[in-house]
């Protein structure tokens, strides 16, 4: 190797120890950073099929829903602020919990969505589907999806125009 100056090694290991040191008090300070992780009732579910229910719950509610299942990393930072960060981003997007909410223009609007954004394979997201592999959509998922997209004239508009739809189920 050739010649190391006298200490050099003693050095780098004294730094080495130092850092490390500083990171692992960094990671413990970090967890004490609050983040908000919510799930609260909604406004009222799509007005689908038992199949297209089932789809939607298992590959898209814990993003796009306020009944989110929090995983472990859910607690532990900085992975707990790039989970509730991606599920706030998603909720504000597209919120099945409060599908009875939304307007008649706008749920059209999302169902006719949904059938092509799943079919390009852009939902659910890659690093997503990583960690949750039951999420993962069949071709005969995506047939369904896409069908019942398809079918977004079908959403049943408001009696009186409003945005509460009695054709939308509000229970569970």
């Amino acid at each position: 190797m050739g010649w190391v100056p006298v200490g050099h090694k003693r050095r780098v290991k004294r730094y080495a120890t130092i850092a490390t040191l500083f990171l692992t008090l960094v990671l413990v300070a970090i967890q004490f950073v609050p983040v908000r992780r919510t799930n609260r009732l909604g406004a009222g579910y799509p007005d689908s099929s038992s199949e297209v229910q089932w789809i939607l719950r298992r590959a898209c509610y814990d993003c796009h829903s306020t009944e989110t299942r929090w995983p472990i990393w859910a607690y532990v930072a900085p992975m707990s602020w790039l989970v509730v960060r991606d599920v706030d981003r998603a909720r504000e997007i597209l919120n099945f919990s409060d599908w009875a909410a939304y307007g008649h223009r706008r749920r059209v609007a999302l169902r006719t969505m949904v059938g092509p954004v799943t079919a390009g394979h852009r939902m659910p997201l890659w690093y997503y589907l990583t960690l949750h592999p039951d999420a993962r959509l069949s071709d005969r998922d995506l047939a369904t999806l896409e069908a019942w997209s398809r079918d977004a004239a079908a959403e049943p508009p408001g009696a009186d125009g409003s945005s509460a739809d009695p054709g939308v189920s509000r229970s569970r």
